[in-house]
């Protein structure tokens, strides 16, 4: 057993076996370990679980800032109008939806980018490209006059937060065995989703000290925090040079007819969750005025804690069976929200919005543990009676495969949060309120959840028999 050794320039250092890996590691610049074997049981335990958890936590902080980034035009948003700026509410929305779509699309080549850079120089690269959008802002809403093209344009560059998660994720899944991944991986999503209700909290409460409200603040009050995540992953992450990317897993995961209906529903999912938690506080403020943004966070605060409980429910009873009890969550939680609106009650309208974020957080958590379950049956069928060599040839063929399709899902499942704030502007534009736009979402929760239960949890199917 090697232990996990570093290089500064690519070329293998003199000290390559230690049994205090590390020592190695802290000695060296570069940072880059050039031997990595997690599911080594003593490799492991004689460093590898210490170093693999260092680099977990950095990177969930870095992967929080990122998301509290992308959703902070989701909070400034609603405070423009005390700032002086007056635009419309269909432009408000705009401002809402353009970071997640410019978000969504950064997903794919954030992921690649973590086996070619390395996943701590990336991280430090991509926390100080949080930078840009984070003074882009506090220059543009000083300014009233700052034509609405241009405030679009900025808004859109918070999705430079929003392109963190896929290369985070990308770089954990590299430090851990495989037994592990589910719950490092879980833990950096739902670190990583809480940066949204953080943003949410903070933000009112810093621009509003003092006299009137200073809006630049909400961009100042990052900035420090950004440099502090570069600075630690600088200092304190690695590189893998055993981390390469596989191109070939994602143009085997595109041909695959499940990553695409994977993709669909994880629009339901996390397109919800990061949706909603857009488009809150505005609603809030347009609806219900006199209660005020204090509360705000709550949704993203719920769907974020309980994203870890959908994996948990679907180990036990089935990812697919928990998918679609969360769609009729949802749906449920929706058409509260219309019955709410119909009696201007704050109190169901609150209530229901939580148990629908609540639902999308369970959701998120129960599509992604489907993935790789509903590719091993795909493999496991497709091999039936075939020799040992196939059968372990096309086991690893659909892990390589369920990894794109992670990838590619997350990526497709992110423009829900550009789908439904413009959902909500086009309901409001034509008929002057949002209530069309949650009856539509409650018809397609009814679709999702019926192609979920077709494919994946009705018992003649292969999938269904199967409990993925």
């Amino acid at each position: 057993m090697s232990a996990p050794t570093t290089h500064d320039d690519g070329t293998t250092p003199a000290q390559t076996a230690t049994t205090r890996p590390e020592v190695a590691i802290a000695r060296r610049s570069g940072r880059w370990i050039d031997h990595w074997d997690p599911e080594d049981e003593t490799f492991w335990n004689d460093g590898g679980k210490k170093i693999a958890n260092r680099n977990l936590w950095i990177s969930i902080f870095a992967e929080f800032l990122g998301f509290a980034v992308w959703g902070m035009w989701s909070i400034v948003v609603p405070q423009l109008g005390a700032a002086g700026f007056t635009y419309t509410n269909d432009q408000l929305f705009w401002l809402i939806s353009a970071p997640a779509l410019v978000g969504a699309t950064l997903r794919i080549p954030y992921t690649f980018a973590v086996p070619v850079f390395g996943g701590r120089n990336w991280t430090v690269v991509s926390a100080l490209l949080l930078l840009i959008p984070t003074t882009a802002l506090v220059v543009a809403v000083q300014r009233p006059e700052t034509p609405f093209g241009v405030m679009v344009v900025v808004a859109a560059l918070a999705g430079f937060g929003g392109g963190n998660f896929a290369s985070s994720m990308a770089n954990i899944s590299f430090f851990y065995p495989e037994r592990e991944k589910g719950r490092a991986l879980g833990m950096n999503a739902a670190g990583g989703n809480l940066g949204s209700a953080a943003v949410q909290f903070a933000v009112p409460i810093v621009i509003t000290v003092g006299a009137g409200v200073a809006l630049e603040r909400a961009g100042l009050m990052m900035i420090p925090f950004i440099l502090l995540a570069a600075l630690l992953a600088w200092r304190f992450m690695d590189n893998l040079a055993e981390a390469k990317a596989d191109p070939r897993s994602f143009a085997a995961a595109t041909r695959q007819k499940h990553t695409w209906i994977i993709s669909f529903l994880y629009v339901g999912t996390f397109g919800s969750f990061i949706g909603y938690a857009g488009a809150f506080p505005l609603l809030l403020k347009n609806e219900f005025p006199e209660v005020g943004l204090s509360i705000a966070f709550m949704g993203a605060l719920v769907g974020s804690v309980t994203r870890p409980l959908g994996g948990i429910l679907a180990d036990r009873v089935g990812g697919a069976r928990i998918t679609i009890w969360s769609y009729a969550a949802m749906a449920l939680g929706a058409v509260g929200a219309v019955v709410a609106l119909g009696s201007h009650s704050f109190a169901l309208f609150f209530g229901s919005f939580m148990f629908l974020f609540v639902a999308t957080g369970i959701g998120n958590g129960s599509v992604y543990r489907m993935i790789p379950a509903v590719f091993q049956v795909e493999a496991a069928r497709s091999t039936a009676g075939a020799g040992d060599d196939v059968v372990r040839s096309a086991r690893l063929a659909a892990t390589k495969a369920a990894a794109g399709c992670i990838g590619i899902a997350g990526s497709v499942g992110a423009f829900g949060g550009f789908l439904i704030p413009r959902g909500f502007a086009a309901s409001t534009t034509a008929t002057g309120s949002i209530v069309p736009a949650l009856w539509v979402f409650v018809a397609v929760y009814a679709v999702m959840a019926a192609v979920c239960w077709t494919v994946y949890e009705r018992r003649s199917s292969v999938m269904g028999a199967a409990r993925v």
